[in-house]
């Protein structure tokens, strides 16, 4: 991060949980081809230079440029939300410590049932109204409202009020103690505070006209071709942002995102694939990926059949060979998720989540059909070549087997996220990246999460994830996360497949790229080496 940004920075968590979660994190690599933030040094050297449009590949069009229709996340918007918006704090991809932006301050003094933002003064929109506590508020409680259906209301629906204070204090009350609640908002919508009073327009006049007190504006959106921003000369972090603007595409298919920087098309592009970050290395192109515990797993909707009964679940993941999934999808280069924690965290426990079995399998299928309930689901795929790809794959092994048949859906992101949110699938891709577990595994599996799309609800496993969140102690949360493995494993709500690659490539001029949460871009801090 910047001189000025540490000097800004804060964490408000303890040394012993601070050093727990360091301990969490592995360095996702691919057989030595894909770069960490190791790399850094290649892309940040030198003094910023003023000027230029930097080209930014992005593998997801927003339906709406509404911070509750982003996703901060490396596959969908991070780019486009940090840029019209900014950040009220973001953190460090290796220490995970908590780096203050717009704001100052996120503090709990009562192990995280309630918690004080404070920010910056003289904050303001581009339309000239205040960025004050008021508008704070009013994002985050609008979050937490179903209708919008932002997948931010994983988090958000953990606030249960909000209280101004005065115009740089917010109040914030949780629904319970979560003492590590900023490294789950900062994934979110919620770090992308907009304009009240445009956002009270309605969608179709916000579209045109999106206001925040981000380094860029909007100038132009082609829809289904490119997004245009130029520089805002009101960004309160003057001299930033480097850049003159930014243009943003959005080609859903990596060997075009990895051709297009390879010939010097597109100055940086966000990516989510392993074999596609080797080939640009490959090349001679750095990349960049941020550090993850955890996995990619394909989620089986527990509240609808097929797979509400639990044998159809079993069967799916006993019949899976992970190993040729890799091979297929990703050319092997991928890392399986074969234990929830690297074996260098204080969390691990030699529990496989994955154990093949044809045999098993097989005698599974048959008892449900022969109980009437043979398994018939369809695969919802983003449109994306991997995930595509991950879901013909998972078909063909699947329809080797009898009294078993798979059908692949291709959606558009838009598409696919709106059925996430009405839990009207049977299977797609998710995950459960793991930076803090308690983030990611609370979000993905507890039964009153409503980022929990496997519907999976099991008290026991509840009560450990809630462990896990409280205790204060190393030994503490081991205990409950083993429980956590445990019962994972045993309800098989999912099949897990790789760990995930939250990165960017760089094209050969781009300097300046800094990443928080998970592969976040921060487009303030880039610039073109002239």
């Amino acid at each position: 991060m910047s001189e000025a940004m540490m000097a800004r920075s804060r964490s408000f968590l303890t040394a012993t949980v601070a050093a727990t979660i360091s301990a969490t994190l592995i360095l996702s690599g691919c057989s030595g081809s894909a770069s960490d933030t190791g790399d850094r040094n290649a892309t940040t050297a030198g003094e910023p230079v003023l000027g230029g449009i930097a080209r930014i590949l992005q593998p997801a069009e927003p339906r709406s440029l509404d911070p509750a229709a982003l996703t901060n996340s490396w596959a969908h918007q991070p780019v486009i939300g940090n840029a019209l918006y900014g950040t009220l704090m973001i953190n460090d991809t290796v220490t995970l410590e908590i780096e203050y932006t717009m704001a100052t301050d996120f503090s709990t003094t009562d192990d995280g049932t309630n918690f004080v933002l404070t920010l910056q003064p003289g904050l303001t929109f581009t339309d000239g109204n205040p960025l004050d506590a008021a508008a704070v508020k009013f994002n985050w409680d609008r979050l937490r409202d179903p209708a919008l259906g932002s997948t931010s209301i994983r988090q958000a629906a953990q606030v249960t009020s909000t209280e101004v204070v005065d115009a740089t204090t917010l109040k914030v009350a949780l629904v319970s103690a979560n003492p590590n609640f900023a490294q789950g908002l900062i994934n979110t919508g919620m770090n992308w505070i907009a304009s009240p009073t445009a956002l009270q327009k309605g969608q179709g006049e916000f579209d045109k006209a999106p206001i925040g007190a981000g380094p860029f504006t909007l100038a132009k959106w082609t829809r289904q071709d490119t997004i245009e921003l130029e520089k805002n000369p009101r960004y309160w972090d003057a001299p930033k942002p480097y850049l003159d603007g930014i243009t943003i595409r959005m080609p859903a298919d990596s060997t075009q995102r990895v051709n297009t920087i390879t010939t010097d098309g597109a100055d940086l592009s966000s990516e989510a694939s392993w074999m596609t970050l080797s080939k640009a290395e490959e090349a001679g192109f750095s990349t960049e990926v941020v550090p993850t515990g955890g996995g990619q797993f394909i989620a089986m909707n527990s509240r609808r059949a097929p797979f509400n009964d639990e044998r159809a679940r079993q069967a799916v993941v006993l019949a899976a060979d992970t190993d040729a999934l890799n091979s297929s999808v990703y050319s092997g280069k991928g890392q399986i998720a074969q234990t929830l924690f690297p074996e260098s965290s204080p969390f691990y426990t030699d529990i496989s989540l994955h154990t093949q079995d044809k045999e098993k399998a097989q005698k599974l299928f048959d008892e449900l059909a022969a109980e009437g309930k043979p398994v018939t689901f369809t695969f919802l795929s983003y449109p994306t070549t991997e995930s595509k790809s991950l879901g013909e794959s998972l078909q063909a092994q699947l329809n080797a087997f009898k009294n078993v048949q798979v059908q692949v859906e291709v959606a558009d992101y838009a598409a696919v996220t709106a059925r996430a949110g009405s839990r009207d699938f049977d299977t797609m891709i998710s995950t459960a990246v793991i930076a803090d577990p308690d983030y990611a595994l609370w979000t993905a599996f507890h039964g009153l999460s409503p980022g929990n799309f496997t519907g999976i609800n099991d008290p026991e496993l509840n009560a450990a994830l809630d462990a896990g969140r409280t205790s204060t102690t190393v030994e503490g949360r081991k205990t409950a996360y083993e429980t956590v493995q445990d019962r994972l494993v045993a309800l098989t709500p999912v099949l897990w497949t790789i760990r995930p690659a939250p990165s960017v490539m760089a094209g050969k001029n781009l300097r300046g790229i800094e990443m928080y949460a998970l592969g976040s871009p921060l487009p303030e801090e880039l610039w073109l080496q002239k």
